[in-house]
């Protein structure tokens, strides 16, 4: 891989959940499609691009600035699944299923924020 950040678990994961966003994202009616649909897909490209970008900083305390983003943009995520449940976007079981994803690549972001935080 070109590009160390490729080869991160977090980052492979980010990836999949992106994906399954997606997906979920293309079932919502049409009216919330382009609003909820839409924020939730950038919020989680957010959190992909927030790993890439931070992986190559200088300083530790940078590198975590960014994995500090991708958290906050993973929380994004997070709200929009809530909203998704409450408008009736998506059943229980599914929102159930999705933040067990999320709470895994959260998991992961936090560990490796402190694996950076130790390096200081």
């Amino acid at each position: 891989m070109a590009y160390k950040f490729q080869s991160w678990q977090v980052y492979k994961d980010a990836r999949i959940l992106r994906q399954e966003i997606k997906k979920i994202a293309k079932a919502f009616p049409p009216e919330e499609r382009f609003i909820l649909g839409d924020q939730a897909r950038r919020a989680i490209l957010s959190v992909i691009l927030q790993i890439a970008e931070g992986s190559n900083r200088k300083t530790e305390k940078d590198k975590n600035l960014f994995i500090n983003r991708a958290l906050t943009s993973l929380d994004e995520v997070v709200a929009c699944m809530d909203c998704a449940l409450d408008d009736g976007c998506i059943i229980q079981e599914k929102y159930d299923e999705m933040l067990v994803k999320i709470e895994n690549v959260s998991k992961q972001l936090r560990g490796l924020e402190k694996y950076i935080r130790r390096s200081y």
